[in-house]
């Protein structure tokens, strides 16, 4: 008794101390209370309301049949603090960074004020001891539920604050976290204890006062600018803590409700119960999918707007940045792809035909691409709309006018293209593979994806302008060895015009013949060698278009190839092409010594001739190294590029520009580890009749 008379003595001191603080405070916070903008007012009602709570503790202390007044004051200081909170909140008059809180708040002011009424409603009524355990263990829950959610919301009030506005916030949440916080411990220890702590609630008085010197302190400076933001992870964050402490207290509830309905079996039941439960929450909760779903309804329900635009700009920033070792293009697709989540995706790029070939992969494997992704008919309306199609309705037939190949619907991964245009001119397309939670896109998902579209399509444009240029210096570079060359070439042309002047006078000396002998040895060994640099590549160009026969072609190219015996001549046809039989023989010759060059010691190499159309089609086909589609984008008929030591790397270069010249289409499918395809497409000399230009000469 001496020793509950020490605490009870200790208690009364502690809530009067508390209380002295609280209003003095107040008093001297009124004419300062513009320093915490439009929640000043309701900060120095809440501080009144709490001392007027400690008077009330401190009154129940000293006599014990005080029981309801204490319970109604605490109701009172919790719901004022709330509307502190709630004004923080909306300090920036914006309804987008309340609308969070504002249910979160609502329905904590409701508990409250259901436990005040179910109190006062007890304190009125003889009930049994049974039931008044029951009723207190409610009424510990009640208050637990509540705190929760105070803590939580003084969490988000900082965390949420924009940087400079930090320093304003931080001394009241302080504060409302110590008052929050010891409540929260009081309250779960009297549940577990199942009485009410009479030596620790004595001790409640300490973070009243504390929090009066918090609120003292945060108000001392001038602190002008509380514009309260709250982030949407914060936001995520502050939820995911509301549902698990909801989830506690629920667990807690109908465990205890089991304990006094389950009879015999209680214990049991009320174990198996926990146990499903828990279950459930660690199988369900780190979900990918379900933690999707919840992101999107929750996005859909509490924000105003689905994005947080600055933190999608930031990232989108970060992987368009980072990372330069990876190619442009996959970074790309993966800057597009992180807004849903997605998991893969493609970057088509226009070629040289204004066809949309494969540029960059990203995370996508498995899926096979054409040579021609898209044929240039079908890119020029989405090139005029901006459209994005959603791949799901054009399957369905719900989107109607966009034409999109039968590769990309055939594949169920494919979920979305979406077009990149630079100034009314597509760069590229970007595919993205269906991730774990796919819904449908909206009016935010379409004005982000146009924003980032444009964004990465200028970079796109930039990058295509950079290689332009870095080509065209690498022709000036060509260029100047050309002009060795030639000033080689106009060295060994003088000593030959000077060596059949001096023939003309010394002919018949022994000694001028000897010396023009070594002259000419030398001479010759000089041309040989330079000859011999600039053999395998032509001018580019072709002499005359005319019929050729394809048998006579095919022959002279596996006689080339004959002694190695890798060269397999899978499938011929006797035809007649329209072409330049020397610039045909050159080009089959360069695919096929490529292909030899890609693949292993005895791996074969298969040459085949088809018809197609109205074209004849060879095809070099090699189970070598293959390429990447970055190496055959950007690299492969990039001339003055290459991978063999003192080679021009002008081959592949020449090799598609002679194809043209003949009026056909080089194509080129590699995968890496797997090989490589050329095709060759080349009208028939009956396409002539069709179209009379094919047997034009070239100028």
């Amino acid at each position: 008794m001496q020793a509950m008379g020490l605490w009870a003595t200790l208690g009364v001191g502690l809530d009067l101390t508390g209380a002295i603080a609280l209003a003095s405070v107040a008093i001297w916070l009124f004419p300062r209370r513009e320093r915490f903008g439009a929640a000043g007012t309701a900060m120095v009602a809440a501080l009144l309301f709490t001392a007027l709570w400690s008077l009330a503790s401190a009154a129940a202390i000293a006599s014990p049949a005080v029981t309801f007044a204490p319970a109604l004051a605490e109701s009172a200081r919790n719901l004022g603090w709330l509307v502190v909170v709630y004004r923080l909140f909306a300090s920036d008059g914006r309804d987008a960074s309340v609308a969070p809180i504002r249910p979160v708040i609502l329905a904590l002011g409701v508990v409250e004020i259901v436990h005040l009424a179910v109190n006062s409603g007890l304190s009125r009524l003889e009930i049994d001891r049974e039931v008044l355990a029951i009723a207190f263990e409610f009424n510990v829950m009640f208050r637990l539920l509540v705190t929760v959610g105070g803590l939580v919301l003084a969490h988000n009030l900082y965390a949420g604050a924009p940087r400079e506005s930090r320093a304003a916030l931080r001394w009241p949440a302080i504060g409302l976290a110590l008052l929050w916080a010891f409540d929260l411990n009081l309250y779960t220890i009297a549940y577990l204890a199942g009485g009410w702590p009479y030596e620790i609630a004595a001790l409640r008085g300490l973070p009243a006062a504390a929090l009066a010197l918090c609120i003292a302190i945060g108000g001392a400076g001038n602190r002008d600018d509380l514009r309260i933001r709250p982030s949407r992870a914060v936001t995520f964050q502050t939820f995911s803590l509301l549902v698990i402490g909801i989830y506690l207290v629920a667990m807690v509830a109908v465990a205890q409700w089991l304990s006094y309905a389950g009879g015999n079996f209680a214990r049991l039941i009320e174990l198996a119960f926990l146990t499903m439960g828990s279950a459930f929450a660690l199988v369900v909760l780190p979900s990918r999918r379900v933690r999707g779903w919840f992101k999107v309804m929750l996005a859909k329900h509490f924000f105003q707007h689905r994005y947080d635009y600055r933190e999608e700009w930031l990232r989108f920033t970060r992987t368009i940045g980072s990372d330069q070792t990876a190619p442009l293009g996959e970074r790309v697709v993966q800057s597009i792809a992180d807004v849903f989540e997605s998991p893969a995706g493609l970057l088509l790029t226009p070629g040289d035909l204004g066809e949309l070939t494969l540029a960059a992969r990203w995370n996508w494997r498995e899926i096979e691409v054409p040579a021609m992704a898209m044929p240039p008919q079908d890119i020029a309306w989405f090139e005029r709309s901006g459209f994005i199609a959603d791949l799901d309705d054009v399957r369905t037939g719900h989107q109607r006018g966009a034409q999109v190949p039968g590769w990309l619907l055939d594949h169920p991964r494919a979920w979305a293209l979406i077009p990149l245009v630079h100034y009314e001119r597509l760069v590229g397309m970007v595919v993205l593979a269906r991730p774990q939670l796919a819904r449908k896109f909206d009016w935010e998902d379409f004005d982000l994806l146009r924003v980032i579209g444009q964004q990465v399509a200028s970079y796109l444009s930039e990058n295509a302008s950079q290689q332009a240029l870095a080509e065209s210096a690498r022709f000036e570079d060509f260029h100047r060895r050309i002009a060795f060359v030639m000033h080689d070439i106009k060295n060994l042309a003088s000593q030959f015009s000077l060596l059949a002047r001096n023939a003309e006078l010394h002919a018949e000396k022994p000694a001028f013949r000897a010396d023009m002998l070594v002259t000419l040895r030398n001479s010759s060994d000089k041309l040989n060698a330079l000859l011999a640099r600039l053999s395998r590549y032509g001018s580019g160009g072709v002499d005359r278009l005319e019929q050729v026969e394809t048998r006579d072609v095919l022959a002279v190219v596996m006689e080339r190839f004959k002694a190695g015996g890798q060269v397999v001549l899978a499938e011929s046809r006797d035809l007649a092409i329209t072409a330049s039989r020397h610039s045909l023989e050159q080009v089959l010759v360069h695919l096929v010594q490529n292909a030899l060059d890609a693949s292993a010691p005895g791996s074969p190499v298969f040459l085949t001739l088809t018809v197609e159309g109205i074209n004849a089609r060879f095809e070099v086909l090699d189970s070598g190294s293959g390429m990447s589609a970055d190496f055959v984008r950007h690299r492969l008929f990039k001339p003055f590029v290459s991978t063999k030591s003192g080679g021009f790397g002008i081959g592949a270069f020449e090799a598609r520009e002679l194809v043209r010249a003949m009026r056909g289409r080089l194509d080129v499918e590699s995968r890496e580890g797997l090989g490589s395809r050329f095709t060759v497409r080349l009208p028939l000399a009956a396409a002539s009749d069709i179209h009379p230009n094919y047997a034009e000469k070239v100028a």
